[in-house]
């Protein structure tokens, strides 16, 4: 249920929250942070194999406004009815968010996963089925150590049927059998499940957490790896069973131990076999990718591409006639050289491989066959956008359809008639949408195919401001754009103050909607924030990566003030009031900002990289980094170097569980401010600088009171330092 104000107040019983409640006057819900943390937001993409059912995820505040649960709801692909809800999760279960991951079987019912406690039985993410003709939905397969992923051989795009083709009285192949595989952790020396929840129970009893490593990585972005490692089973029901019993787990990868990691896999349409990644350890705290092709029946495994000095492999999609694999093969990066993918196919039969799009100027992010098999649809990168491509399966031509918007989880209706993604921009978050594929045959360079908007289960949030791009060119004649956030109060006679936003990645693009990063919160505080692309963002050709490869604090950081300059000359903003803010790389950015120039008020640095020959070999995947960051690189380009250059008031923030941005790098960076900037302190001792501190949060904040407190905080401390206001009273945060 989304966020109100008499839910608000019955859950939070006190006066100092009633007064926190939502506003109802507030113009949009970025004027009021809990009407921002209570908007619903959509998520994932789901098509039935008969086309006609498409399902996404719609996340809300639970009850207490303390996590945000997930429900499946049904959009109609013919855009004339509204959504309906599928499920709800249950709301008093520890650390529930709904259910996830949705697919179809080949049958037409629909599996997700879920934490729904039944009995005695604990809430690890169990295996749920929702049948085709309706119904409530039942548990069909659980694992002690909890249901990560889940994949079915319904393969978007993919047609099937039995009988003769209309004409040629030829028999077609038997329509293959509905296959379901799921990822799940398991302890390396459970035998079967029954032990597997043993000795879960004796480490859980014994209070025993710790964990004996013979390898790298040992954590992941926000979790330890270990001692349990990633399986893949195949699902299936015994010889006697019902529809209604649950299925059992057959192991297909026992021996896989760290092989599998947390990688990319697909399930063949066919149903005899997947492929996945294969994380192979090289020496030195090193690891390579292989792709590995693994037999549902034996579980026999077979090398497809092994990796080497040059190159590494990652497998994308099985074309429908489970006969090809499209892969990436990623040039490994050196400190000279960037990392860059490229497309290929590989005949799974006669092992040959071709590029499939050379010179194609672009990272595609994702793919999806067409039923034939002619050729895929791919999203990438591109001028701040991420568009819809047709890529040629057998030219290679690439054919961008689509103009406005991010799309991404793009599903392509049995018939090739259509297909559906879901689409954002910085003027919208995701919603569902229907592309016409039927005139693709006969479309030409420039053209774009037909785009509706379906009915989504989320409207569009009415914004404070408006949205335009500008652009200016850099010292090298390299041309840098972005996107600018304006107030609609914003004039030649009442100038905004501009907040100089920087995105992560570093090879990234400002170019949709996020919830975690959103300007429109500033905006409705009457800022004007600007979120540019400089250089090593994506969508602008690989040389517009090279020229920040390796010398972050050169061309990124020109590119940033050159379309500052440019931004500040306009009328509509106050040159004289500005401020820079970033996370991660971004924060990486902030901090190399703060030591290079004056010129911003303040400066909001979030999971940042300080020093970075201390960040190098504490990171979840050291040697990933180590492939860039050369020694000279660390001497020449590490913020904590120009410490006592800065003299701009500085907010640091970080997460205690971050592992891909340590939190040592936070705390070095608090202590050398205090100790090592230029800034003046207060006879006192006091210093205008601030540390916020989330025990509990990652990389991200995403827990939607910790987002409230870091958009409270943010507001505050900008408002203190750019807008000369008196610093926030931030009761939640002081006690």
């Amino acid at each position: 249920m989304a966020h109100s104000q008499d839910s608000f107040q019955k859950s939070s019983g006190t006066a100092a929250a009633e007064q926190t409640a939502p506003d109802a006057s507030a113009r949009t819900p970025f004027h009021d942070l809990d009407r921002f943390i209570g908007l619903r937001r959509l998520g994932g993409l789901a098509l039935s194999p008969d086309g006609r059912r498409l399902v996404t995820g719609v996340s809300e505040l639970d009850a207490e406004s303390t996590r945000y649960v997930t429900g499946l709801w049904e959009i109609d692909p013919d855009g004339k009815h509204p959504a309906r809800r599928l499920t709800r999760g249950a709301q008093h279960v520890k650390d529930n968010r709904g259910e996830s991951q949705a697919r179809f079987t080949l049958d037409g019912d629909l599996l997700f996963v879920a934490s729904r406690p039944q009995g005695d039985d604990d809430d690890a993410p169990s295996l749920w089925r929702l049948p085709a003709w309706g119904g409530e939905a039942y548990r069909v397969a659980e694992h002690p150590g909890g249901i990560g992923a889940v994949l079915t051989n319904a393969a978007q795009g993919t047609a099937v049927g039995t009988g003769s083709p209309e004409g040629t009285g030829e028999a077609t192949p038997a329509a293959p059998a509905s296959t379901v595989v799921v990822q799940a952790s398991a302890l390396p020396r459970a035998a079967d499940l029954d032990a597997e929840k043993e000795g879960r129970k004796q480490r859980k009893d014994r209070k025993v957490n710790a964990i004996l490593h013979d390898g790298y990585p040992v954590r992941f972005w926000d979790h330890d790896l270990g001692p349990d490692v990633p399986r893949l089973y195949v699902a299936e029901h015994a010889d006697d069973s019902t529809a209604d019993e649950r299925a059992v787990l057959r192991d297909i990868t026992p021996d896989a131990g760290r092989h599998l990691g947390e990688t990319a896999w697909d399930l063949a349409p066919n149903g005899t076999f997947l492929v996945s990644a294969w994380m192979v350890p090289e020496g030195r705290g090193s690891q390579r990718t292989d792709v590995v092709r693994v037999d549902l029946a034996t579980g026999e495994r077979t090398t497809l591409l092994a990796s080497d000095e040059e190159y590494e492999y990652e497998p994308v999609r099985i074309s429908p006639d489970s006969r090809q694999l499209l892969f990436e093969r990623w040039i490994r990066s050196t400190p000279e050289r960037s990392a860059r993918p490229e497309l290929h196919l590989l005949d799974l039969e006669s092992g040959d491989q071709r590029d499939l799009a050379s010179g194609w100027d672009r990272w595609a992010t994702g793919a999806v066959w067409l039923p034939d098999g002619s050729g895929l649809l791919v999203t990438a990168d591109e001028d701040g956008r991420s568009p819809v491509f047709h890529l040629d399966a057998g030219t290679g031509r690439v054919l961008r359809l689509t103009d406005e918007g991010a799309f991404s989880e793009v599903v392509v209706a049995p018939d090739g008639s259509a297909a559906y993604a879901l689409r954002a921009s910085y003027e919208y978050p995701a919603e569902p949408v229907r592309l016409d594929l039927t005139g693709l045959g006969s479309l030409g360079d420039g053209g774009s195919v037909p785009v509706t908007r379906l009915i989504s289960p989320v409207e569009r949030p009415e914004l404070p401001g408006r949205l335009t791009e500008v652009e200016t060119t850099a010292d090298d004649g390299a041309r840098v754009r972005a996107w600018l956030a304006l107030p609609e109060t914003a004039s030649a006679e009442s100038p905004a103050p501009l907040l100089l936003w920087i995105h992560g990645g570093p090879v990234s693009s400002w170019n949709q909607w996020s919830w975690r990063w959103t300007p429109w919160v500033a905006v409705a505080q009457g800022y004007a924030v600007l979120l540019p692309d400089p250089a090593l963002s994506t969508g602008y050709g690989q040389s517009f990566i090279d020229r920040g490869w390796g010398t972050w604090g050169d061309a990124p950081f020109t590119d940033l003030m050159a379309i500052t300059d440019a931004v500040e000359a306009r009328e509509e903003i106050d040159a004289t009031r500005t401020a820079a803010m970033g996370g991660s790389f971004g924060g990486y950015m902030s901090n190399w900002v703060a030591g290079q120039t004056d010129r911003f008020k303040a400066i909001v640095t979030h999971a940042s990289l300080w020093a970075l020959d201390g960040f190098g070999p504490t990171t979840d995947a050291s040697y990933y980094w180590a492939r860039e960051m050369s020694e000279e690189m660390q001497e020449t380009y590490s913020p904590h170097r120009y410490v006592d250059r800065i003299r701009t008031p500085m907010l640091v923030i970080h997460g205690d569980k971050d592992y891909r941005v340590p939190i040592g790098e936070g705390l070095r960076l608090w202590y050398e401010l205090l100790s090592k900037s230029g800034l003046p302190q207060a006879e006192d001792g006091s210093t205008p600088h601030r540390f916020l501190y989330f025990p509990d949060e990652n990389h991200w904040i995403l827990t939607p009171q910790h987002a409230k407190v870091w958009y409270q905080v943010v507001l505050g401390y900008l408002a203190q330092h750019v807008l000369g206001e008196e610093p926030a009273d931030l009761p939640e945060v002081l006690g």
